[in-house]
């Protein structure tokens, strides 16, 4: 799938995991929850 570029520069942060979930693609981050994201 691909991922959009939006997405790809918050991957980049310290913490960060891409996720799949129901056919969706988040971003969720432990260390600094402010960066959440989803795609789809």
């Amino acid at each position: 799938m691909k991922v959009r570029s939006s997405i790809r520069s918050v991957k980049e942060q310290p913490g960060s995991q891409v996720v799949r979930r129901r056919g969706r693609t988040y971003v969720i981050n432990k260390r600094n929850p402010r960066l959440k994201t989803r795609q789809g």
